[in-house]
């Protein structure tokens, strides 16, 4: 099995993004599997540009692509992207789009395709706080998420994909008084987890994981 992380540069002012930095430490082989990481721009039309070459040179069996969630406190696996860009801030490029779709002939949203729920278990499981999400934001990180699933869906449909977002790291933390943090060693760790339940699960746990609000 051969599966893709994705990562992103830092953003918004930001010295480092803790994904990346994250999934730098990741091993290229696991259980197996290979991994193969990849440093995304964080820019949202050159973003998915960029993983769909590298999907075309390394044919993976799945992908993961990985963002910095700040303010959150735990490791956040993706169920859903929505068909909606709507930028608080510009990305690195200058682009700010407000109140865009990303595909106009997309679908409203694409549910991952990737065991949400088995990683969530997973990373619990090794004592790293994790939640599943059900919103990936309207900014880049979202942008690439839909990207990626809709390339599935249209020419790879063997191939599954999703995301997961990690929190800041302590060093970021320090910067913004009162955000939670995870060390970047385990939110590598988070993430072996991850890709450990990825390898293990062809279909998802059917626990409970839903939100009240």
């Amino acid at each position: 099995m051969r599966i893709l992380v994705t990562a992103f540069e830092p953003f918004d002012g930001e010295a480092t993004n803790p994904s990346l930095d994250a999934v730098r430490l990741l091993p290229p082989h696991l259980d197996g599997m290979q991994v193969d990481a990849l440093e995304v721009p964080t820019a949202f039309g050159r973003s998915v540009d960029v993983v769909i070459a590298a999907i075309g040179r390394l044919e993976p069996d799945a992908v993961l692509c990985v963002g910095q969630a700040g303010g959150r406190g735990a490791v956040t696996p993706e169920r859903v992207a929505i068909n909606l860009d709507d930028a608080r801030i510009p990305d690195n490029a200058g682009g700010q789009p407000i109140d865009r779709m990303i595909d106009p002939d997309g679908p409203p949203a694409i549910f991952s395709t990737l065991p949400v729920k088995a990683m969530v278990q997973a990373i619990r499981d090794i004592g790293i706080p994790a939640e599943l999400s059900n919103t990936a934001g309207t900014y880049v990180c979202n942008h690439l998420m839909y990207g990626v699933l809709r390339h599935a869906q249209r020419e790879r449909p063997r191939m599954r994909s999703g995301f997961v977002h990690v929190p800041y790291s302590p060093e970021q933390a320090a910067a913004h008084p009162g955000a939670p943090s995870l060390p970047i060693e385990d939110t590598a760790r988070a993430l072996i987890a991850a890709l450990r339940a990825i390898g293990a699960h062809d279909a998802d746990l059917a626990v409970p994981l839903g939100a009240t609000h």
